[in-house]
Order: C-alpha cells, then sequence, then structure tokens
C-alpha cells in the first residue's frame, strides 16, 4: 500500500456506475488502488437502459483502466435480486471480500415532474421512482452486506441528493416521490449503521452539491470544459461541481482509518473536501450546500463569493 493507492488490497463495487457520480466514485477508488466492480444497466452489448442515455458501463471500465485502476464493469439490473445474487456470489468467487459497496443506483429522476402536486404527479411514474431509488439499495446492501461483514471495517456509502439537515424540511416543487426517495436515504444510511456496529462496519450518506453530471450538461447546452457559459442562464451554476470533486471525497472518506466517526451522518463533497484538503478538477473547492441554504434559497444574487 502507497501514500498513492491507498486502497490496494481493497475490493468495492459501485452500484450504479454508468454515469455521474457514480462512475466518477468508480475511476477514483480505482485510482486509489481499490479493485473496482463498477455496474449499471445500459450496455453497449445490451442497449440503453430505460433513462435512455448514451454512457454505457463498458466506458466506465475503460475510464478505470485508464486512470490506472483494476477491476470489472458489469451490467447488472439491481431491481433483479437474482442479479445481485449472482453478482455478489462472483465477487466472493473471485476475491473472497467486499471492503466497500458503494449504493449510487437512481436514475429515477426522468419521473420527476418538479412543481407537481402528489394528486397530480403521475402515479406509475411515482412509484417507479421509489422503486429504483429505495428497492435497489435495499437489494444491493441484502446481498452484499453478508459478504462485506466477514472482515471488520467495511464501508457503505449511501449517494443522495441533500444533505440530513436540508432533507429534514420538505423539498418544495421536487414532488412528493423525489423528496421521499432522498429523504429515505437518511433512514437507510442509520439503519445500516446500526446493524454493522457489531462488525466494526460504517455507512455514511454522501451528497454532492451541484453536480455536472452528464444530464445536467446537456440540458444547459455545454461541456465540461464550457460549462461556465451556462452561468449566463442560471447564474446559481456557478457554484456547481465535477462528479470527479465527490469521488475524489469519497475515496478519501475510504482511506480514512477514522473514518468511523462520520457512520450514521451525511457529509457533503464540500466537507469531504475541506477534510481532506481537496479540490475539484479546476482547483476550487465548492461548498454548495451551504451556499443553497444561505444564498440560492434565501432570494439572494448569485455570487460564490466566500464558497468556492
Amino acid at each position: 500500500m502507497s501514500d498513492e493507492r491507498p486502497l490496494t488490497g481493497k475490493i468495492a463495487l459501485v452500484a450504479g456506475a454508468t454515469r455521474g457520480a457514480g462512475r466518477a466514485i468508480a475511476v477514483e477508488l480505482a485510482r486509489a488502488g481499490a479493485y473496482v466492480y463498477a455496474t449499471g444497466r445500459s450496455s453497449r452489448v445490451n442497449g440503453p437502459s430505460e433513462i435512455d442515455r448514451p454512457e454505457t458501463i463498458e466506458e466506465t471500465g475503460e475510464r478505470m483502466a485508464a486512470a490506472g485502476g483494476e477491476g470489472v464493469a458489469l451490467r447488472v439490473d439491481h431491481l433483479e435480486p437474482a442479479e445481485v445474487d449472482s453478482l455478489v456470489a462472483r465477487i466472493r468467487d473471485e476475491r473472497g471480500r467486499l471492503d466497500i459497496l458503494v449504493n449510487d443506483i437512481f436514475g429515477g429522476d426522468r419521473y420527476a415532474q418538479f412543481g407537481k402536486k402528489i394528486w397530480e404527479h403521475d402515479l406509475h411514474g411515482g412509484l417507479r421512482m421509489l422503486r429504483m431509488g429505495i428497492d435497489t439499495h435495499a437489494i444491493t446492501s441484502h446481498y452484499a452486506l453478508g459478504l462485506l461483514i466477514e472482515r471488520p471495517g467495511g464501508l457503505v456509502i449511501e449517494m443522495t441528493d441533500g444533505t440530513f439537515a436540508y432533507n429534514a424540511d420538505y423539498r418544495d416543487g421536487v414532488g412528493m416521490y423525489y423528496d421521499l426517495v432522498k429523504a429515505a436515504v437518511q433512514r437507510l444510511t442509520l439503519a445500516q449503521s446500526e446493524e454493522l456496529k457489531k462488525y466494526e462496519g460504517i455507512a455514511v450518506a454522501v451528497t454532492p452539491g451541484w453536480l455536472r453530471s452528464e444530464m445536467m450538461l446537456q440540458h444547459f447546452g455545454v461541456t465540461e470544459d464550457t460549462w461556465q457559459d451556462a452561468i449566463e442562464k442560471e447564474p446559481h451554476f456557478a457554484i456547481s461541481e465535477s462528479p470527479a470533486y465527490v469521488a475524489r471525497g469519497v475515496a478519501a472518506l475510504a482511506a480514512d482509518p477514522d473514518r468511523a466517526r462520520y457512520s450514521g451522518r451525511s457529509v457533503s463533497s464540500g466537507e469531504l473536501a475541506r477534510t481532506y484538503d481537496l479540490t475539484d478538477v479546476d482547483g476550487s473547492r465548492p461548498n454548495a450546500w451551504a451556499y443553497v441554504e444561505e444564498v440560492q434559497t434565501t432570494g439572494r444574487p448569485a455570487n460564490v463569493a466566500g464558497y468556492r
């Protein structure tokens, strides 16, 4: 193990690694030395998932390799218990251990109807969102934690949107189903943190800030290189961050021998960056959730001074 590859010898499963934060986390864990199983539904071989995006899980595997990491990218539907069971059996057979589980499966935002009340929101889409954002995590943990607890110190990362403090209030405008998915992560994290204690395992919820995902960049008609062009259209986008920012934080957290202090809690990309002295790809250190609470939601003019 070296300072450059502090996770050498560790085995990680990043569930939901086709794009966005999940893809970046798989890459950064691999870069840090972990052997990574990256999973997703969109595949060059099997075609896109219902999200109907061009990114594929195979591309994630290629990015892991390009970062000098090791691992495998697999097409897995985490709503199908048999597929997850087989995945964990493969990890056991091939590696004999699991040290890090990242639950980042979602994609249900395609069903979100922002501004719709409960009685106005499409019921089928709302219920599908609950399955994609809650059932997938429960199914994955059901099968994976039995392997993870066989060695002390296992880590579960529950990826979410918003800190526990922010999500304690109803997020008016996003729709009940989206709000429920993100609030449920708090209970998933708390449950796992309590049940893993006997095995010296921990569970932490991690939230990025305003993420410049592939979908978000497309929405604004920009790329990662030209993202600042979108600020003219949406001034608050100035606080946004690349997926690598939260991924660097997750990798640092996984390598922290004192990470148990976070168990049962939520932590933002900005907090992880401050704790581990990290920056985003542009050298900045955005503190998005403080900005959202203190500037954006209070109606103040966009100004990232002191937040980036």
